[in-house]
């Protein structure tokens, strides 16, 4: 149910989401990438690549040496990677729908390999991890970041908001691997070695209600059913979220905090 939820959900989101969220998760990504320290002529695979927000930069890193395989859960995530690479011109890069638990990739191909801000949505975490692990090279290196702890997410009202409307949790454990060291002992339990992370404190910034209520709900993670919802409920979710974002209003809009963990490790030889 978890998988179906977030296949069909990104669907929904897809159109959105970089309009939504491209500023918003830089700060992760750009640790992500400093943290992973990619180098020219390297093959990567981005998990949950989304539309390619981290897929890009890496392969102008890699260049015509180097290659990205760019894998996501939802078709219309793959579609529209493949269609931005196409426009870019960029030819060491491919998309493919890919569920992050079940890599259809032979063991021991990659250099590196990143899952930037998509391990929160994945049912079995410790599953998607293992499969970064077989997919790497002896001595690759892995990088994941996810967002934080819940108490440091002023946007985290939204899960509660659409979970008393709809039969099942959305996301139930969003923020499970944001608490403590829990991404670095995922990591370590799937069998990376040297791993270190970081917490990074930020803040979302939206210029109107609109926009606030537009990344929390059509592009981001509860789309699905909110997308499902009449006008009228949706007109209810939006007010109370609104409300439950209140202390977060500037003269700009608003700066609603928020908290990413980025970790990294790498396969013994």
């Amino acid at each position: 149910m978890q998988r179906r939820v977030q296949r069909y959900g990104w669907d929904k989101a897809a159109a959105y989401y970089e309009n939504f969220w491209q500023h918003q998760l830089k700060p992760a990504q750009d640790k992500l990438m400093e943290m992973i320290n990619l180098q020219p002529g390297e093959k990567l695979i981005d998990i949950a690549c989304g539309t390619g927000l981290v897929s890009f930069p890496a392969a102008e890193i890699l260049g015509s040496n180097g290659f990205v395989v760019a894998t996501d859960i939802s078709d219309e995530m793959v579609k529209l990677g493949n269609d931005l690479s196409q426009q870019k011109n960029c030819t060491n890069i491919r998309f493919q729908r890919m569920d992050a638990e079940e890599l259809q990739l032979p063991d021991e191909q990659f250099d590196v390999a990143v899952c930037a801000l998509g391990l929160m949505y994945v049912p079995d975490p410790l599953k998607a991890l293992r499969e970064m692990h077989r997919v790497l090279k002896k001595g690759g290196r892995a990088g994941a970041a996810v967002w934080g702890q819940r108490s440091h997410c002023g946007w985290a009202e939204v899960f509660e908001i659409i979970d008393k409307r709809v039969t099942s949790d959305v996301c139930p454990m969003f923020f499970n691997l944001g608490n403590g060291d829990s991404l670095k002992r995922f990591l370590e339990a799937a069998g990376f070695y040297n791993v270190c992370f970081e917490r990074i404190n930020t803040h979302l910034d939206y210029a109107s209600d609109d926009e606030a209520c537009g990344a929390a709900f059509a592009g981001g993670p509860v789309a699905l059913p909110y997308h499902k919802f009449p006008d009228g409920v949706k007109q209810e979710v939006h007010a109370e979220y609104l409300q439950s974002i209140k202390d977060f209003q500037t003269a700009a809009g608003y700066a609603i905090p928020g908290e990413f963990v980025v970790a990294t490790g790498s396969k013994g030889e």
